[in-house]
């Protein structure tokens, strides 16, 4: 069971108002750990810089990375591209009707996409493990930050971030594991770090999140529930329950991944300038 397409399903129940929306993306921030990583190192670049600031979101999805950039700054210009038409659609009719007039959503393929000495910063989140060409990419991103801009990039790490298997490993099992979408089964760090200094990075910083209490909290906070809606959907009656008495733990568990250094991890913050 995957759980791209629920979230997908809860998105569209959550459109149904700005308030819901606004509220998915709250949801969000709270359940997935990398939000957690994310924001605070968008919150430090933020305290660095001054108004004016041009951002790319590179692969911006239901566009909650990009609502929290235009609240920290209301005066930085923001511009989130996605491949997926009708998606880009629905987040420029969203931030349109909350007023967000300096946010802008374009569709583009990000092997493509380059827009030379253009942006400050650029934010990667659960992006990379879906593109093959990656060296592309990071190319590409690398061409269109200014000097000294930096980029942010949130992946699962080999370490089992894409949870490729079934809990108990059997090979002989369906090859799907609870994540299917993605080309590669997470990044190496040494690798991503290689691959970001060829594309003429000067300097990478990369470090492992979802340590021991990161994982179990993923699979308290989100792995378990949605592996209970593919099965049925009338789960949904039960997860308010369910989400009193386990997000307490989670969200516990996810403080101390974040102030902890991890010497393995399933997933990776990577920050590289130019």
């Amino acid at each position: 069971m995957q759980y791209d397409p629920i979230k997908r399903r809860l998105g569209v129940f959550f459109n149904t108002s700005p308030a819901l929306r606004k509220l998915f993306y709250r949801l969000l921030d709270l359940l997935f750990l990398r939000a957690w990583y994310v924001r605070r190192e968008l919150k430090r670049w933020a305290a660095m810089q001054h108004n004016g600031a041009s951002v790319l979101d590179a692969g911006a999805g239901f566009g909650q990375y990009v609502y929290f950039m235009s609240t920290l700054n209301p005066n930085w210009n923001i511009l989130a591209v996605d491949v997926k038409d009708e998606q880009v659609a629905d987040c420029n009719a969203f931030f349109k009707t909350i007023g967000k007039h300096a946010v802008r959503f374009q569709t583009a393929d990000l092997t493509r996409f380059r827009e030379p000495n253009t942006f400050d910063l650029a934010l990667s989140v659960d992006v990379m493990e879906h593109i093959l060409d990656d060296v592309q990419v990071f190319k590409n991103l690398y061409d269109s930050l200014k000097p000294g801009g930096l980029l942010i990039i949130s992946t699962p790490s080999d370490k089992g971030g894409s949870d490729t298997h079934h809990d108990h490993d059997d090979h002989d099992s369906e090859a799907h594991g609870f994540i299917d979408e993605h080309v590669r089964d997470g990044y190496n760090i040494i690798d991503i770090q290689e691959k970001l200094k060829a594309a003429g990075f000067s300097k990478v910083d990369a470090k492992y999140s979802y340590g021991t209490a990161g994982s179990l909290a993923w699979r308290l906070s989100m792995k378990y529930p949605i592996q209970l809606l593919g099965i049925s959907q009338l789960f949904f009656i039960v997860l308010p329950f369910y989400y009193v008495v386990a997000y307490p733990i989670a969200f516990v568990l996810n403080y101390i991944d974040t102030i902890s250094t991890h010497d393995s991890g399933t997933g990776l913050i990577v920050k590289a300038w130019k």
